[in-house]
């Protein structure tokens, strides 16, 4: 079958995961200035052109890999695996690795040195990853996988953005309302136009109209930008200085968690991939996955990169791989001309984020629609925790505007807010999320061994510390690792383990009409 590189639903995923990746890049360029005190040059010099060719790496070889599953299987459907920065990574090596350093020793280029160490550390726990995640993905249920998703795409992204989008309405309102028509009525538009890129181009006509007229409503960035190229250069000993002074192993307790849940969120992508309508290789997809996150920490980006949520509402806008190859090279440029902040001095952000909106939606919808109808169940227990995660980032957010931390704040929530529950629900919550959807379903099933050996994996993660445990400081929530680490929830976990073998013995045999349990 001859197939092309490029199709007209590619203009529209490329829209979607462009404005997901400037977001990662613009939450780098902001936080590692503000944050670890890093240098203008640092920032732009070394850390962008690293991110740029990692990005480009990824986007590469899956839109390879989704033509070479085009032509073997004669679809003209397949879409490609979004790539990008991991938000989630970001998040945790600059606040919980690379701040403590800077704070420690006011070197900011110390703090990129321990980014960089735990981002090459993180990929080779992710290679590694890569040899057993079969294995994982045959032995868990598919409403653990989807369901995970759907919680992070329901709160971190679907209203997170919601927010942004009511906060500027005369902006953002009518483009996100027009992504939702054209692609929830599946309807084609005058001359094949794709319904992203008119959304876009209304947002930015509107927002320059209003400028004009006086509406302070969009306000392009007041930092002056400097054309220049900054080309990528290796890093291998910024990369090893860690591992030779030591002082990088005793931040594994961060590192080795974060590429579990890396591991894992790339199966459940995998997972979500398949479900609609494209299987893709599990071993070589993560091994890649990992590389790129090599090839970004030789290159001074302390940040991994991974395999994206969102791959259905791409699919459903009809992109196929051509807007995989569309983002790498336009996020290359763009880093290596120091040009990330230059899209903002043009195009409000709030035009955009409409087609972030309805990727959510069709991720959440996803998770109920993909499963057995009797599983429906085991997807909404599974958005709990996110649902937690997501309420603590609020109470946070809230508190330290408010000039408090929630160190001070919590011995007084009491009754009215059970705080302490909240954080330990988040943490980690990704886990957790998958774990609560397979005991359910297997529950459902009546297959209380297996539901008892999920248990008893909640009570190993409970006891050792990477789900449910954490450490209350003036700096926030920590996580706390090590024996012990949430003895109650292990307990609690263990004990209901034991019931479900105990319930196990007691129904083997009876037919199903005399378990009792309700139609």
């Amino acid at each position: 079958m001859s197939v092309g590189w490029f199709s007209r639903g590619d203009i529209d995923g490329f829209f979607g995961l462009f404005v997901d990746n400037l977001l990662q890049l613009m939450l780098i360029t902001v936080l590692c200035g503000s944050v670890c005190g890093m240098p203008p040059e640092l920032v732009y010099g070394r850390i962008l052109p690293g991110a740029a060719i990692s990005i480009l790496f990824g986007n590469l070889y899956y839109a390879w890999q989704a033509r070479r599953l085009a032509i073997r299987t004669g679809r003209r459907d397949v879409t490609a695996l979004p790539y990008g920065i991991n938000t989630v990574s970001l998040i945790a090596y600059i606040f919980l690795i690379m701040a403590p350093v800077y704070f420690e020793t006011k070197n900011p280029r110390l703090a990129w040195q321990a980014g960089l160490f735990a981002c090459l550390a993180s990929a080779v726990l992710e290679c590694i990853g890569a040899f057993v995640g079969d294995w994982l993905r045959r032995h868990t249920p598919r409403a653990a996988l989807l369901s995970a998703l759907a919680g992070i795409a329901i709160t971190f992204i679907s209203m997170g953005f919601v927010f942004q989008i009511f906060a500027q309405p005369a902006i953002a309102i009518v483009p996100a309302l027009f992504v939702i028509i054209t692609y929830g009525a599946r309807i084609k538009l005058p001359l094949g136009l794709p319904g992203g890129f008119i959304a876009v181009a209304m947002g930015v006509a509107i927002g320059w109209t209003l400028r004009w007229l006086g509406c302070p409503s969009f306000q392009p960035l007041p930092e002056p930008y400097r054309l220049a190229v900054h080309w990528p250069t290796t890093t291998f000993a910024d990369m090893l200085a860690f591992l030779s002074n030591g002082q990088g192993w005793k931040y594994f307790s961060v590192i080795f968690p974060m590429a579990l849940f890396n591991v894992i969120g790339s199966l459940q992508n995998l997972e979500s991939a398949e479900a609609a309508g494209d299987r893709y290789p599990t071993r070589s997809s993560l091994l890649v996955n990992g590389l790129g996150s090599v090839v970004a920490a030789c290159l001074g980006n302390p940040f991994p990169t991974t395999i994206y949520i969102g791959h259905p509402g791409w699919k459903a806008m009809g992109a196929r791989w051509g807007y995989s190859i569309m983002n790498g090279a336009v996020i290359t440029i763009l880093c290596l001309i120091g040009g990330v902040t230059l899209v903002l001095k043009v195009v409000p952000i709030e035009a955009m984020i409409g087609i972030l909106l309805w990727i959510g939606i069709i991720i959440t919808a996803q998770a109920f629609q993909e499963v057995p109808k009797h599983h429906s169940a085991a997807v909404a227990l599974g958005l709990i925790p996110a649902l937690a995660a997501w309420a603590l980032l609020l109470i946070e957010t809230a508190l330290r505007k408010a000039g408090t931390s929630l160190f001070e704040v919590a011995p007084k929530f009491g009754g009215d807010l059970y705080i302490h529950g909240v954080i330990a629900l988040s943490q980690g919550f990704m886990l957790t999320c998958m774990i609560f959807s397979a005991i359910m379903v297997f529950v459902t099933e009546r297959q209380f061994l297996k539901a008892a050996l999920w248990m008893a994996t909640g009570a190993l993660l409970s006891y050792v510390g990477l789900i449910h445990a954490y450490t209350l400081t003036p700096a926030g929530v920590q996580n706390k690792f090590g024996f012990g680490a949430a003895p109650s929830f292990a307990l609690a976990y263990l004990l209901t383990a034991l019931l479900l073998v105990a319930l196990h013995f007691y129904h083997r045999g009876r037919p199903p009409e005399q378990t009792g349990v309700m139609a």
